[in-house]
């Protein structure tokens, strides 16, 4: 036990700098073998427990009919010198060590195990994280807490139920961010669960407390009312209840004399409400929600009846000429081009397992400060790697010079990222915009002329990148890679390339992508006439 505490000492000495578990599920993988190895562990501890009371057991039932009989004629008993030996010696020696053994510590090999491992524990910081990405699946693709809670999610393999008290734990991580819309959600649901008869320690009064305050906050004081009544009829003294229920009979007066007043009623949206409260940018979002579900997306049959397949060698490039790369348009404006099988099993193979020790939480460039920092709207972990790094990647920056006919020495080195939990990057552009002058000048480069984006995994749900201004969606293929460019031929940037990548409901997703920038291309993208050509 002790050499097994050591190997995962140095194992997750090595993971050490892995923060934000949940923000790549290829490193949460890790977590499914810590939690392996403590399950190992505790069944050992389980065995030398269920050992040590074998031999009690044993010890007790050997006494016990020792006892019986020699209780039943202590004197004529204790009058045969042997027995009185015994008696003695096992008071004064047996005892002792059957002491001993209720005593023995069994526990110490897990315990050590499980303190060591616990410093490398997913924080409270991943745990709101998972939470908070569940909401944002629930949200995006219009899923009912009861199917999440029910395990009913599209493309799912292992199917897992929620309890009420992962209902409720949802539903306070939501509280606590005063995300009352969330937290009626899934208060609601573990209420539903405990009026179905689930067993729990949590009982129904503490989570209709949450309930009815969520729902007062959205403005719906007859249904907290309602709620709260029936918190009294489970307990009479509960003493906020008493106190809500008077403040809400008062308020609901207060509101009808106000409505009759004006002579409507108010109706709520709960999500426009929400969205309010987090200042979030309404329009884009719901449309870039709308284009994650496959809807919304606005190409007809004649515009798509413009686009082709094709094999293509580049203008009869040496590399390409015996292999032609297969084409395919994805759509028209901004021109997006999908490459199929474009990078072997080998390769993504190879890329993932260069990547995934180097992998750390995605940043991006605060636009006023132009420092790297996280941000909640990007929840990934991303690796950059090098044709130094091995063959492999040479090979890769090659392919894609001879593919494009650009230049990839002032190209950015290869980027390689797996999303988490919920995974996504919301709407950005990938160029500098005139606003943002010093965007890529530590660099040299010029700005970033275009993006080439390789699909490492399929996604079975979920995960698809988005074009919120043209309403473009282009999904996972594993093996494929779109490409596209940010910049007019004049040098002025496409607003059109303004995308996302939206949250994975279902999967792995590994993607690595190659930022192609302006310097070096001179003379393979000449300048055009137009601004906007």
């Amino acid at each position: 036990m002790a050499l097994c505490c050591l190997a995962f000492s140095l194992f997750f000495q090595a993971l050490h700098a892995h923060v934000d578990f949940f923000t790549s599920i290829g490193q949460m993988t890790d977590l499914l073998y810590t939690e392996k190895d403590l399950v190992t562990s505790l069944k050992d501890y389980i065995r030398a427990e269920e050992n040590k009371l074998e031999q009690v057991k044993q010890w007790v039932e050997k006494l016990d009919t020792l006892t019986s009989t020699a209780t039943q004629d202590p004197e004529g008993f204790l009058g045969h010198p042997v027995n009185a030996f015994k008696l003695v010696k096992r008071l004064n020696s047996e005892w002792a060590d059957l002491e001993n053994l209720v005593l023995q510590d069994t526990s110490d090999g897990f315990i050590s195990n499980l303190t060591v491992q616990r410093q490398h524990f997913p924080t409270d910081e991943d745990q709101n994280g998972v939470a908070k990405a569940l909401l944002r699946l629930q949200d995006t693709y219009q899923l009912s807490a009861h199917d999440i809670s029910a395990g009913d999610l599209p493309g799912v393999v292992y199917k897992s139920r929620m309890t009420v008290e992962d209902c409720f734990e949802l539903g306070k991580i939501a509280y606590s961010e005063a995300d009352y819309y969330h937290t009626e959600l899934w208060m609601a649901q573990a209420l539903r669960q405990l009026d179905d008869g689930e067993d729990s320690p949590v009982d129904k009064v503490t989570v209709m407390d949450y309930l009815s305050y969520a729902i007062y906050q959205q403005g719906e004081l007859e249904r907290a009312l309602e709620l709260t009544m029936r918190m009294l009829k489970l307990d009479p003294t509960h003493q906020r209840a008493n106190g809500n229920m008077k403040f809400f009979e008062f308020q609901l007066e207060k509101q009808r004399k106000v409505e009759e007043k004006e002579g409507t009623a108010r109706q709520l949206d709960k999500r426009d409400v929400q969205m309010k409260r987090s200042k979030d940018p309404l329009p884009e979002r719901r449309r870039y929600e709308q284009l994650c579900r496959g809807e919304g997306v606005k190409m007809t049959p004649r515009r798509r009846s413009r686009l082709f397949c094709r094999y293509s060698d580049n203008g009869r490039k040496p590399h390409l000429l015996l292999a032609p790369v297969k084409q395919e348009d994805e759509w028209d404006r901004p021109h997006i081009v999908r490459f199929y099988d474009i990078i072997s099993d080998y390769e993504i193979e190879k890329v993932k397992e260069l990547a995934k020790p180097r992998l750390r939480r995605a940043t991006i460039s605060n636009p006023i400060t132009g420092v790297l920092e996280t941000a909640s709207y990007r929840i990934s972990k991303s690796a950059w790697l090098t044709g130094h790094d091995h063959p492999v990647i040479s090979k890769i920056n090659q392919r894609l010079e001879d593919v494009t006919g650009l230049n990839m020495d002032t190209a950015e080195e290869l980027q390689v990222a797996n999303y988490g939990v919920g995974g996504q990057y919301e709407p950005h552009f990938d160029f500098g915009r005139k606003d943002e002058p010093d965007a890529f000048k530590e660099l040299g480069t010029g700005n970033r002329i275009a993006t080439w984006l390789f699909y490492m995994s399929d996604v079975p749900a979920g995960g698809a990148t988005v074009f919120t201004d043209v309403g473009a969606a282009v999904w996972p293929k594993k093996g494929t890679a779109v490409f596209w460019y940010n910049l007019f031929a004049s040098g002025e940037g496409d607003y059109s390339t303004r995308h996302a990548a939206c949250p994975v409901l279902v999967g792995n997703k590994w993607v690595s992508n190659k930022w192609i920038h302006e310097r070096g291309q001179e003379f393979r993208r000449p300048c055009g006439l137009s601004e906007m050509e």
